[in-house]
């Protein structure tokens, strides 16, 4: 789930992404400008700063998800209410799917802004959360509070579902972002209420909307006759981690760790020294993007705070990552250990 607010440059916190003020900040900033790291101008704080946001490399998977809801845009040009088609980016935590999803709306909405330059009223992407237990009313109040529409308690669900939908209509909205769609269990009287919801907002607004979601499959979202329904309507695209089994896997991954390395800024850092590392951060992230970023963010700030100014094969040992990563990795390090064959946990 998106809680992350931006930092601004005061070091403050601004609008989190899921209000427009907050999402429009991440889709307009500024490229932080990238001095040499013994460049005396700039400060620790400002490295610090710096390797705290390290952006996380293009991948295959985003570049698949951006064709995919290109070509959904133009199906859904012209189509009538209830033909509209989605798409729901599925798969493990942390293996990138929201980051994917951030990123396909800056692109987007960054491509609006050029075609249409005189239009600063429009509101081309909607990005929002299911929050946890969302009631109907909450999941539309949630779609209102990103546009900063005021909410008065005397209004009932259907009010703020129709001045949602004519506003998002005005504002020439194409494109819905909908994060953690898996925590609507349609099992439950509610979580089924809810899903007509989203599937209301869906043939009301005339735009492509995209879920994520862990696992989708795992989830009730696409069973029974309210799944199939969905089904109908959704491609899936499987976000899984990366692998690095064949030759090919290696390169997409190496890739990306070698792009991550070269923007790290630390001043005793040895170019290709976590390149060389490479199949130990996959065994360490089991592939997974999220872990990797948060592997390799942590252990520049580790060295940065220590002032070795280096990432090292012991350093990375020594960062503690998400327990679903440590999970997944410890059976192949056992046997890297050991010499014998991992076992799956």
């Amino acid at each position: 789930m998106v809680t992350s607010a931006l930092s601004g440059a005061d070091g403050g916190a601004t609008a989190a992404v899921t209000t427009w003020q907050g999402w429009d900040a991440f889709v307009q900033q500024p490229q932080r400008a990238v001095l040499p790291a013994d460049d005396p101008s700039w400060l620790q704080a400002d490295r610090e700063d710096y390797h705290c946001e390290l952006a996380v490399m293009r991948t295959p998977s985003m570049d698949s998800v951006f064709t995919s809801v290109r070509r959904l845009l133009l199906l859904n040009r012209h189509q009538r209410a209830g033909a509209r088609r989605g798409l729901i980016i599925s798969g493990p935590a942390t293996t990138g799917k929201t980051t994917t999803m951030m990123a396909l709306g800056r692109s987007f909405q960054l491509s609006d802004r050029r075609r249409h330059p005189d239009h600063g009223e429009r509101r081309p992407v909607l990005f929002t959360s299911v929050p946890p237990a969302a009631t109907p009313k909450m999941l539309v109040s949630e779609f209102a509070r990103f546009l900063g529409m005021p909410l008065a308690d005397r209004l009932n669900q259907t009010q703020i579902t129709n001045a949602v939908c004519d506003l998002l209509c005005e504002l020439g909205t194409q494109l819905v972002l909908v994060d953690d769609v898996h925590l609507l269990d349609t099992r439950r009287r509610v979580g089924a209420e809810t899903s007509d919801q989203l599937k209301y907002l869906a043939e009301r607004i005339p735009a492509t909307f995209v879920y994520s979601a862990i696992d989708i499959e795992a989830a009730s979202l696409l069973h029974g006759v309210r799944g199939a329904q969905l089904a109908g309507r959704f491609k899936i695209f499987h976000h899984r981690p990366l692998p690095y089994a064949t030759t090919q896997d290696k390169a997409v991954w190496d890739a990306l760790v070698s792009g991550m390395e070269q923007l790290l800024r630390l001043r005793a850092h040895r170019p290709g020294s976590l390149l060389k590392h490479a199949a130990y951060l996959h065994t360490r992230t089991a592939g997974r993007i999220g872990s990797l970023s948060h592997l390799i963010r942590e252990a520049a700030l580790i060295a940065l705070a220590e002032g070795t100014e280096a990432i090292t094969k012991q350093l990375l040992s020594e960062v503690e990552l998400d327990a679903a990563a440590e999970a997944l990795s410890r059976p192949a390090r056992t046997a890297q250990r050991t010499g014998g064959t991992p076992v799956a946990p």
